[in-house]
């Protein structure tokens, strides 16, 4: 594989490069124009110092005396060829800089709305410390070279002018030139080639460190109380060591090749002086042509080593490129339909589950897949709600996310009022359905931010209505700057009960028809949770309630549901009221006894509740 990637590196850089550039055409062009103009200024410099010296400088030193117009003019041309080398700069720079900047950009949101598209299923097959190199580091390296190209653009066509200006002025120091140019360019082709194996582990290994990074402090919690920050530190630290010694053999090549190609200007300067010294015995040329050559390869080292520049970050970008497009180039998106559901008059939803089959796609490709779901087809009439009550891995989540359309069935169809919803809109089926899951998600905002997410149509008044509805109204007003507080990251200064109510408060300020309560309100007081459910059904604002389909596990919960529906192993097996399914299905009257005994448990006093709790950073988390 690092042979293959050898080989063919510089090719498929500069297949990276021509999509930059097909993509910022206009800024690319301005950005080589300002290199070109700084490359023909270059050579006009090499030429006027030339002149300078032997028509100026040479006969002043003969004479005695300088003539005063002749220096004057000399002061003129090279301070008009500094400026124009000045403006080529600028040009060439800003082009560059503009350019590079603005492909990031556009890559970052392609790779972000990309991430949103793909599905649950391949998100799951990455990981996350991978998706944020992908979207950051990547995309960085895959246009990196894109700030030095233009400049080697124009040293190109420098150096061709270069080489036909020697030969106008002598044929054996053209030679010089012919031979120290292409091996320059050799040089940097091998250099890049020993450089893309390196580079494309050193890439690797910068999102393996992300990833793990990312996982523990992600994970700080369970790292802290379970005593394992000495084993997470020598995880890190590695991988870490690992991408050390990565981007340590990258320095060590460059270490090699950079004095080589620092050292091959210089060269073809001396030999131009040797042959130029016997050229200019024999009569051949002038001590102005002289002076002109030697200081023309003299100025070209530096602008020669845009090309080096350029053919070293080859691999790297190249590794990039291949990282970020394996992102763009992901199957398996949901493509949306042209449906939409917008009654004139908001009403419950019917949602309809008929035949569904559904399996997870396995972490690796070669494995067989395993069903999760089979022949599941259950009905949540408008209006009412409907608990999922089942064991655990039974598929109740799953049910849910396919109620959402985070996932789609295999096969069968999942509807909404009729329509299956693969043929809705996004934007209807955002505005008609509601997830609430299992764990809650907060912004690193404010609560008015985290519950209206900028949608139209969600002002403050919408927000408090949701609130009170989630029962969330009493402790959000009761918080230092009311809707304006900062919860912190993941909502850190707020309990686990209040996050699950703002959370819920922020699916029902989009009023939607069909409200999807996955374990929404475990870390709620049952009568606060009670509450809230009754709420649901009978709004007190005289809004419409809502269909809802509630994954439970409190008795209290589910004996508010007007149908519960039984599932094991990924199967419907039984439906009906709470009071039916008790009399009538074991393996449901014995979970929900289980449950039951075991929320008691949790609710009775022990003898160390009464020591006072450690305080050691770790809040203990109370539903204030």
């Amino acid at each position: 594989m690092a042979s293959g990637t050898s080989r063919d590196v510089l090719g498929r850089g500069l297949r990276v490069l021509g999509r930059a550039i097909r993509e910022q055409p206009r800024i690319f062009a301005v950005a080589v124009a300002g290199s070109v103009l700084f490359g023909l200024m270059v050579i006009a410099s090499a030429y006027v110092v030339g002149g300078v010296v032997g028509k100026v400088v040479v006969p002043a030193v003969a004479r005695g005396s300088v003539a005063g117009g002749v220096l004057a003019l000399a002061a003129a041309a090279l301070f008009g060829i500094s400026v124009l080398r000045v403006v080529g700069i600028f040009g060439r720079r800003l082009g560059a800089g503009y350019m590079q900047y603005r492909l990031q950009a556009a890559y970052r949101r392609r790779v972000t709305r990309r991430y949103l598209d793909l599905p649950l299923a391949w998100h799951h097959r990455n990981a996350t410390g991978t998706l944020l190199s992908n979207a950051n580091s990547d995309v960085e390296a895959a246009w990196y070279p894109i700030a030095p190209l233009p400049f080697a653009v124009g040293t190109l066509v420098m150096l061709v002018g270069a080489v036909v200006s020697l030969f106008l002025t002598d044929w054996a120091l053209a030679l010089v030139g012919l031979a120290v140019f292409p091996a320059l360019f050799a040089l940097n082709v091998v250099y890049s080639r020993r450089m893309a194996p390196r580079q494309a582990r050193a890439q690797r290994l910068r999102a393996e460190v992300s990833g793990i990074a990312h996982e523990s402090f992600d994970g700080a919690l369970v790292v802290k109380t379970m005593g394992r920050e000495a084993q997470e530190t020598d995880r890190f630290a590695a991988r870490a060591g690992e991408l050390r010694d990565a981007l340590i053999s990258v320095g060590k090549l460059r270490g090699v090749f950079d004095p080589m190609l620092e050292t091959l200007p210089s060269l073809g300067t001396l030999a131009v002086l040797v042959v130029g010294a016997v050229r200019l015995r024999q009569g051949a040329i002038d001590v102005t042509e002289l002076v002109s050559v030697a200081f023309l390869f003299t100025v070209l080292a530096f602008p020669v080593r845009a090309i080096g520049w350029v053919l070293a970050e080859l691999p790297r970008s190249v590794a990039g490129w291949d990282r970020v497009r394996r992102v763009l180039d992901a199957t398996g998106e949901m493509p949306y339909g042209e449906a939409t559901l917008d009654p004139a008059t908001p009403t419950p939803a019917t949602l309809a589950f008929r035949d569904v089959h559904f399996g997870y796609e396995p972490a690796e490709a070669h494995l067989p897949g395993a069903e999760v779901l089979g022949a599941v087809s259950f009905t949540v009439p408008a209006g009412k709600t409907v608990a999922l009550v089942g064991p655990t891995g039974a598929g109740k989540s799953t049910i849910a996310s396919l109620a959402v359309r985070l996932v789609d069935p295999g096969t069968g169809t999942v509807t909404l009022d009729g329509v299956d919803v693969r043929d809705l809109t996004a934007a209807s089926l955002a505005a008609n359905v509601a997830l609430v899951a299992q764990v809650p998600f907060v912004f690193d905002d404010t609560v008015r931010a985290n519950i209206a997410l900028d949608r139209p149509g969600v002002g403050d008044e919408e927000v408090w209505a949701a609130l009170r509805l989630a029962e969330a109204d009493g402790f959000v007003a009761a918080l230092p700057d009311g809707l304006d507080t900062m919860v912190g990251e993941r909502g850190t200064s707020l309990s686990g009960g209040q996050r699950q109510r703002l959370t819920l408060a922020r699916a029902l300020a989009g009023r939607p028809r069909l409200l999807v309560l996955d374990d929404a309100t475990s870390a709620v007081d049952p009568r606060v949770e009670a509450a809230i459910l009754a709420g649901l059904r009978t709004p007190a604002d005289g809004g419409a309630p809502a269909s809802i389909l509630v994954v439970a596990y409190r008795r209290a919960t589910i004996a508010l549901a007007d149908e519960v529906i039984y599932v094991e192993h990924g199967r419907v097996l039984a439906r009906g009221t709470h009071t039916e399914l008790l009399a009538t299905v074991p393996g449901y009257a014995d979970l929900v006894t289980a449950y039951e005994q075991a929320e008691q448990e949790r609710e009775q006093p022990r003898p160390y509740d009464e020591v006072t709790p450690l305080t050691s950073g770790l809040e203990v988390e109370v539903d204030r």
